[in-house]
């Protein structure tokens, strides 16, 4: 047995990993990409699994851009997060058509209505609020110094932009303290024309980056409107958070 010194302390750490017990008493095996929903019981294999591999970079520097004034934009999802999402959402399939008329909103009327699936419908809203929390929060705290998110949002959503259903979205507004909309596909391989474009700064960016997000102040300084998709499918997630 090794011995050490007398009265010298000694602190041994085994850094390595060989796996980690897993609870599945409350796996859904039955939804198409049930890893989605683990968020809770396997957060670690969740986080590896769906969260950006550049995530950690947004907080020591170099990976985070600002397009436009308080634009911000970051890596966020996974290859794989993108495809999964967009792929729970298609196997829902009941798009809202971009109606004013909203049976699933507190009023029945959407103003600034998007052809969309919310969270709540394919049964993610949990999963989504929670992460906001964990990986939305830290970055809107770094990049809006001294803000505090309280992680609450009402509305989360997938939108779907094509031509011949919703090609646009209008001059507006956003219900929200700050916005964010991940892109969930590819710009010149999904689709093409696309983007958001910011009035009061007269700024536009047109080539979002699968699994990247913009976070942006939803009122007063921000109105934007979404550019025409001019051909394919392009798919964006978006939460108005702390409305």
């Amino acid at each position: 047995m090794f011995k050490p010194p007398k009265g010298v302390f000694m602190y041994v750490s085994n850094l390595h990993e060989f796996g980690r017990l897993l609870p599945t008493e409350g796996y859904n095996a039955s939804r198409l990409h049930s890893d989605l929903w683990e968020i809770f019981d396997n957060p670690l294999d969740w986080r590896e699994k769906y969260i950006h591999p550049k995530y950690s970079e947004i907080f020591t520097g170099g990976v985070v851009e600002e397009p436009c004034p308080d634009v911000f934009w970051f890596p966020i999802f996974s290859e794989t997060t993108c495809d999964e999402l967009v792929e729970e959402v298609e196997n829902y399939g009941e798009w809202s058509g971009g109606k004013s008329e909203d049976k699933r909103l507190v009023g029945g009327y959407e103003n600034v209505p998007t052809d969309d699936i919310h969270m709540t419908q394919v049964g993610l809203d949990q999963v989504w609020l929670h992460f906001i929390r964990e990986y939305i929060g830290p970055v809107a705290l770094k990049l809006f110094s001294g803000y505090h998110t309280k992680g609450f949002a009402m509305l989360n959503f997938v939108v779907k932009y094509t031509p011949e259903r919703q090609a646009y979205l209008k001059p507006h507004h956003d219900s929200s303290t700050f916005t964010i909309n991940i892109a969930l596909n590819n710009k010149g391989t999904d689709y093409q024309g696309g983007g958001c474009k910011f009035h009061r700064y007269n700024c536009a960016v047109e080539s979002p980056r699968k699994g990247w997000s913009f976070i942006h102040p939803g009122r007063l300084t921000h109105l934007h409107e979404g550019l025409a998709t001019t051909n394919g499918t392009r798919y964006i997630a978006v939460s108005f958070v702390d409305p």
